[in-house]
C-alpha cells in the first residue's frame, strides 16, 4: 500500500497543517498586537519605558485580546446559528 494513501498518515498531516495554521495565526495576532500597542502608546524611544508607555502597552494588549477573544466567540456562535446546533 503506498503511504500517501494510506488514512494514517492522511490524518497525520491534516493535523499537522492545522497546527502550523494556528501557529502562523497566532504569529499574524501578535505582530498585529505589536504593531497596534507600539504606534498607540510609544513616544521617543529611550534606554527605559514610562510609567506611563508601560501602563499603555498593557491596558492595549488587554483591549487587543479581550476584543479579539469577543470577536471569536461571536464568529462561533453565529456559525453554530448556522449550523443549527
Amino acid at each position: 500500500m503506498n503511504s500517501s494513501t494510506d488514512p494514517q498518515t492522511t490524518a497525520a498531516m491534516q493535523a499537522f497543517i492545522q497546527e502550523e495554521n494556528q501557529k502562523a495565526a497566532v504569529q499574524q495576532i501578535i505582530s498585529k498586537l505589536t504593531d497596534t500597542c507600539w504606534d498607540k502608546c510609544m513616544g521617543k524611544p529611550g534606554n527605559k519605558l514610562s510609567s506611563w508607555e508601560t501602563d499603555c502597552i498593557s491596558n492595549c494588549a488587554e483591549r487587543f485580546l479581550d476584543t479579539s477573544i469577543f470577536i471569536v466567540q461571536r464568529m462561533e456562535k453565529q456559525a453554530q446559528s448556522r449550523n443549527g446546533i
